[in-house]
């Protein structure tokens, strides 16, 4: 098994960056919209888990045909036949 790239190794961080960005900017509007240093934290706090989720999901929801015909014992071509399709 290969080792993984430094790309495949940053995604998870990057995943991270990303919630913790979108989840500063929603907690800034909410303490400049109401003044309320602990319901911005609330906020803040809520749209870093959201984010988190969506794009954990959003990211296994776009995984690769590859990763699972691995899973699956490898990739067959289009018109490639294996043992057990006998039936015509």
């Amino acid at each position: 098994m290969s080792t993984p790239s430094r790309r495949d190794r940053l995604r998870p961080a990057e995943l991270l960056v990303i919630s913790a960005l979108v989840a500063v900017f929603i907690g800034a509007v909410v303490l400049f919209s109401t003044r309320e240093f602990e319901l911005s934290l609330v906020f803040l706090g809520i749209a870093f888990i959201v984010v988190v989720v969506i794009l954990a999901m959003l990211q296994l929801a776009a995984s690769s045909d590859q990763d699972d015909n691995d899973m699956l014992g490898g990739h067959k071509a289009p018109g490639e036949r294996s043992e057990g399709d006998d039936f015509h």
